[in-house]
């Protein structure tokens, strides 16, 4: 899963009322979600994201409550994937399990500004501006998890595995 796109970045501490509002989940609609995705912190990001973007964020990415729906906006709005410092572990985990991906990186917060043309390469473990003039190293996700996320989520990954019913 190469991706190239604009990085939105976001700071540290990024709630889950932030990414998706609580005023939006009385309908568990995916496209009405994408909608008001990011909308606790950027007026423009849901009308302006477009398939293959990618955020960078600082520590904490996605803290709060545990609502799966956060995960549900971002990735139906269009985003590749998320790139931050550090992550709430229950975000983290709802990412692989609806197939959004997720890296840790120390250095890719400071290295690209808002904005930014860059090409994310998992295999790799690096996002790189599309000039190659910077370059950030990503952590390797885990095993197990890259093997979920190949398989576009927990689901799609345990019918493949067990056989569909």
């Amino acid at each position: 899963m190469t991706s190239s796109g604009r990085v939105w970045k976001f700071g540290d501490d990024v709630n889950t009322d932030l990414i998706i509002p609580g005023r939006y989940l009385s309908r568990y609609d995916e496209a009405h979600l994408a909608e008001h995705a990011m909308e606790g912190l950027s007026e423009s990001f849901a009308k302006e994201v477009v398939q293959g973007d990618i955020i960078v964020a600082g520590r904490n990415f996605g803290c709060g409550s545990s609502r799966e729906q956060a995960v549900m906006a971002l990735k139906r709005a269009g985003v590749a994937a998320i790139v931050a410092r550090s992550y709430a572990r229950i975000f983290y985990r709802n990412s692989i399990n609806l197939g959004l991906h997720v890296f840790e990186s120390d250095d890719a917060y400071d290295a690209f500004p808002d904005g930014a043309r860059v090409s994310l390469d998992p295999i790799g473990h690096a996002l790189t501006s599309l000039d190659g003039a910077k370059t950030a190293q990503l952590k390797e996700i885990p095993h197990h998890a890259r093997k979920i996320l190949d398989s576009g989520g927990l689901v799609p990954h345990l019918k493949g595995r067990f056989g569909e019913k």
